[in-house]
Parts: C-alpha cells; sequence; structure tokens
C-alpha cells in the first residue's frame, strides 16, 4: 500500500428502497497524462506491475464483497469510467460486464456507458461491446482545435472524436456523448465553435461541456504558476458558455444539468442519479460510493487495491456518514443544478427568503413549486448554493 493508504471498515449499511441503484467502476490505466487531467490514473511507468488482467481480477472480488455486503440491489446503471477504459479492448471490457451480471441483478432496461477515448477506440472494438450489452458511450473530444489539443495535451486528431462517435452509432448505439472543454490558454471563440458545431454535425444525442479548471498538482497548473500561459478568465469563460448554450440549443439539444445538453431520451441516467441523491457503488481504485447515509473511498494506488482483496478485505480508506444536514447540503447543491429544479418543500423558512431576494435578482425563477436557474442563473451556480444555505 501507499503512504495514507490504510484498510478501513465500513460501518453496516443497506441500500434505501424505492431508489435508483447504480455501479460506477474506475478503470486507472492511461497511455499518458494529459497536463489539466488531476483523475485517479497511471501511465504504465507509474504502475510498477499492476496490470489490466491484475486489475479485473481484483475488480471481480471487490464487486463479489460489494454484492454480499448489499444483498444484491438491482442495478439501474453502470458507467464503466477512467482513465481510460477503451484501453482495456472490447473482450475485456465484455467480460468486465459479464463479472457485474455474476453478482449483479441488472434492471431489464439498465443504461450501460463506457467512457472512451477516440484514439483507442475502431469500429470493431465498438460491436463488441455494443454485443456485450453496453449501451451508451462516452468520448472524450475537448476540441477540434489543434492548438487546443496540443495544449491539453490530448493526443487525438481533431476529427478523431466525431469519426469515433459515427462508428458508434453504426455499432448500433443510440447513446452517444461527447464531452468539450471550453477556456483552454489560447482558444478563440471561433475554436469553440467549431468543436460545438462538429459535436451537432457528428449526430450524437449528447454534448457535454466543461469549463477548463485548472486543478493544482497538474502539469497546466505549474505552466500556469510559471507565466507560460494565462489563467482561464472569468468573463471569457461565462462568454464561451453562452455561446455554446445557444448554439446546442438551436441545434435541438437541451440542458438538463448546467454542463450536459441532450435531445429527448438522451440524458444520462447514471449521472442524474448523482445529482438526484441515488445511491451507487463505486469499484476500482479510488472510486467513492454513497449508499444510504454512508459515503466512502477506496484506496488510490492499483497495487494496493489488489493486494487488499486478495487477503479478501475491502479496498476502503476512508468513510464518513452524512447527518441530515450534510444530506440537505448536497441536496440543495446538486439539485438546484439540474433543469427540473429544487422544490420549495426542501428548503426551510430561511432559505425560501433568500430564495425570493434570488428571484429578484434574476438569478431563479419559480416554476410552480419549483426553483429553477435562469440563464443567468447558471452562469453562477456556485454563487445560488452559497446564497441559497446562508
Amino acid at each position: 500500500m501507499t503512504p495514507g493508504e490504510a484498510p478501513v471498515d465500513l460501518p453496516g449499511m443497506q441500500a434505501s428502497p424505492g431508489r435508483p441503484f447504480g455501479l460506477y467502476v474506475h478503470v486507472p490505466f492511461c497511455v499518458t497524462r494529459c497536463g489539466y487531467c488531476d483523475f485517479n490514473t497511471y501511465t504504465p511507468a507509474e504502475l510498477g506491475g499492476a496490470n489490466p488482467d491484475a486489475w479485473l481480477q481484483a475488480l471481480r472480488a471487490e464487486l463479489e464483497l460489494a454484492a454480499a455486503r448489499l444483498d444484491a440491489p438491482t442495478v439501474s446503471t453502470v458507467f464503466v469510467g477512467g482513465g481510460t477504459p477503451s484501453l482495456l479492448g472490447g473482450e475485456r471490457l465484455a467480460t468486465l460486464l459479464g463479472m457485474v451480471r455474476e453478482h449483479f441483478a441488472l434492471a431489464p432496461d439498465a443504461e450501460v456507458t463506457t467512457e472512451a477515448n477516440p484514439e483507442s477506440t475502431w469500429p470493431e472494438f465498438f460491436g463488441a461491446i455494443r454485443a456485450a450489452g453496453y449501451t451508451r458511450v462516452s468520448l472524450g473530444m475537448q476540441s477540434v482545435a489543434p492548438r487546443v489539443l496540443a495544449t491539453l495535451d490530448r493526443v487525438h486528431s481533431p476529427g478523431r472524436a466525431a469519426a469515433a462517435a459515427r462508428e458508434a452509432m453504426a455499432a448500433g448505439f443510440e447513446h452517444v456523448n461527447l464531452d468539450l472543454i471550453y477556456g483552454t490558454p489560447g482558444e478563440s471563440d471561433d475554436d469553440l465553435l467549431r468543436s460545438v458545431d462538429a459535436a451537432i454535425e457528428a449526430g450524437v444525442d449528447h454534448v457535454s461541456v466543461y469549463a477548463l479548471v485548472v486543478e493544482g498538482g497538474t502539469a497546466l497548473a505549474r505552466r500556469v504558476r510559471r507565466g507560460e500561459l494565462a489563467a482561464p478568465d472569468d468573463d471569457v469563460l461565462a462568454h464561451r458558455y453562452e455561446l455554446a448554450d445557444a448554439r446546442l440549443s438551436a441545434a435541438g439539444l437541451t440542458w438538463y444539468e448546467v454542463s450536459n445538453w441532450s435531445r429527448p431520451g438522451g440524458q444520462c441516467r447514471h449521472n442524474l442519479g448523482y445529482w438526484d441523491r441515488g445511491q451507487w457503488w463505486g469499484a476500482g481504485p479510488g472510486a467513492h460510493s454513497h449508499v444510504g447515509a454512508t459515503r466512502w473511498w477506496n484506496v488510490k494506488h492499483p497495487n494496493a487495491y489488489a493486494q487488499l482483496l486478495a487477503g479478501g478485505t475491502l479496498p476502503v480508506a476512508g468513510f464518513e456518514r452524512l447527518d441530515a444536514e450534510a444530506l440537505h447540503t448536497e441536496d440543495v447543491m446538486l439539485r438546484i443544478r439540474l433543469r427540473q429544479g429544487l422544490s420549495l418543500e426542501q428548503l426551510d423558512v430561511a432559505e425560501r427568503e433568500r430564495a425570493r431576494t434570488l428571484v429578484a435578482d434574476g438569478l431563479l425563477v419559480a416554476d410552480g413549486d419549483r426553483l429553477v436557474l435562469t440563464d443567468r442563473g447558471r452562469l453562477l451556480a456556485d454563487a445560488v448554493v452559497r446564497t441559497l444555505l446562508g
């Protein structure tokens, strides 16, 4: 185990009845590390002997322990993220989903998503995972501007992501997402608009658009600190968000969460579970889970993860029990980001009074008994949450 990663025994828990249950599987492998990324991922040089097959064996053990601990609730959604899940290839991803089915019952209409990087996909790959039972693919596009991809250390060619999306749809995927990032140093308005247009023209039913965040400890943060790159400007970020929203809305993709747009029926049900107080078990190194009122997280390094599971121990690094106040804070913070908004019944008297001020300021609108962010409110969603909670 790496320093600071000690096994922790979880308290008793049980999935709450009547609420969707999801599985998240974290794949910690990447060929290279993108300069802006602070996810729990490892390149071959950083793994020290860990490999995909050993990771799969450990994952099988965690899934078995999870099913026993939870009495195997029916799974509504599965999301395989990373890292770069597509590096596993179609056969291993099929094996992974087979392992899930061994230990959990999947709902008949279960949504099964895998993330993928465009450069590690091809038509046969999409055909294999579609045949295995995956129903949705999320591809990292980021941009079609070569200079933006270079700044982000992305290795795929500008047109590869859209081509991969078309290959996925040709293989039978009805639900395909493309991820975009805006606000990269050196990006222009036109760079962003061409990227959004390329996603629309690819014909996908879902587009995620995220502002670049300079995370501490990343190569990008070091370049900004040295003055090699300018930090993203808040006013520029707001303007780019408005440009993307207008273009996507005009093309028939409607926002349903602050950073996500879809065509009818294209919403990511797994992520909606995160935002709408669902429950999930996160399997894999560094994965986070939330069941009932308990949240926990696994040890980060794949070697430590595998060692604990080989000894029959859940690879939990830490946990917390959420009290009523913490659960309420999360409800407000997450649900206000959704187009359906937040029910007034979820707010106390003081919070309702603060909500009236936010409505008067044009950041929220009252839609029946619900509070919904206005266009301007979406730009200031974090500030709206802080004000509501006082």
